[in-house]
């Protein structure tokens, strides 16, 4: 029985994938502590250099150094100073391979994939004879350990509170590891129906500005009323085009503006103009709340 199942090598600062080990066993355990193994990645800054995650039959166990994470999945039989001791076999293989420079500049997902041939060998080395070939390492780490021990981190109440003050954004849009799905028909179409209804605010705005401050100073409140349409047309593409916070908040704040604008202009639109323009915001907005983001940082193939 294998007792280390898998290995993942991360940056420390946004939780971006440099290399994992090749994973060869797919049991419903496994596949949850690889999914903890990721959302730990990308709070790594709010954990200590070293943890543990206890699990049913398997723990994580991860170590950070120098801007890198090295993050394991164990059986529970194995020993912890034996797992520290395969991270600090893996943190010595990756820093001879690659320097921090070269982890610095890496911009996409798993640049060092080749590096996971070093860690399979790395883990069938102890998975064959029980761990590191030097006895002396593992009794420096198990001293380490006893002076220093590991965090356990109960990783549920950890992201929990973390939420709560403000310290990592349960959000997955994390720059590097998460997109939005891709830009479908009907969106093209409520894109371009928003910009005619924008083009459509700012040209009768522009068009009341003169007429108002030389004879009619009191439709100075139709000509905010147009340009404020226009400006949440603008922002309703923006929010369709790219990944927001509170995208539900924003999006019902925009169409209801939008909406208003539309109702206090009743005078200078027709009832088929002002249906057209509501319809438009309520199409975008629905665009906007039904595309979701899809996750990068999947296995890749490892």
């Amino acid at each position: 029985m294998s007792l280390i199942l898998f290995a993942f090598v991360v940056r420390v600062r946004d939780g971006l994938p440099l290399s994992a080990s090749t994973d060869f066993e797919h049991n419903q355990e496994l596949q949850e502590r690889k999914q903890q193994l990721r959302t730990i990645s990308k709070a790594l800054a709010r954990f200590p250099d070293r943890g543990t995650v206890k699990g049913h039959a398997l723990n994580i166990y991860f170590m950070s150094s120098e801007g890198v994470s090295y993050m394991t999945v164990c059986h529970c039989s194995l020993p912890v100073a034996k797992a520290f001791c395969f991270l600090e076999d893996l943190r010595w293989g990756f820093t001879a391979c690659f320097n921090s420079t070269v982890v610095a500049l890496a911009a996409r997902p798993y640049p060092f994939l080749e590096f996971d041939s070093t860690i399979q060998k790395l883990k069938q080395q102890y998975n064959q004879s029980g761990g590191p070939a030097l006895e002396v390492t593992l009794t420096e780490v198990q001293e380490d350990l006893r002076i220093h021990p590991p965090q356990v981190i109960n990783l549920e109440l950890e992201l929990t509170n973390g939420a709560a003050n403000g310290h990592i954004e349960q959000s997955p849009g994390s720059g590097q590891n998460v997109r939005l799905e891709p830009v479908t028909p009907p969106g093209i179409l409520s894109l371009v129906l928003n910009i005619m209804c924008a083009s459509l605010n700012i040209i009768r705005g522009m068009h009341l500005v003169e007429y108002t401050f030389q004879e009619d100073y009191e439709g100075l409140w139709n000509v905010v009323a147009f340009l404020l349409a226009f400006v949440c047309c603008v922002f309703q593409c923006h929010l369709y085009l790219f990944h927001s916070s509170l995208k539900k908040l924003k999006s019902f704040t925009l169409l209801s503006v939008i909406v208003l604008c539309n109702l206090y202009l009743l005078g200078m639109r027709n009832m088929w103009q002002l249906i057209f323009h509501i319809s438009v915001a309520s199409l975008s907005t629905a665009l906007i709340l039904t595309r979701k983001l899809q996750d990068r940082t999947n296995d890749c193939g490892v």
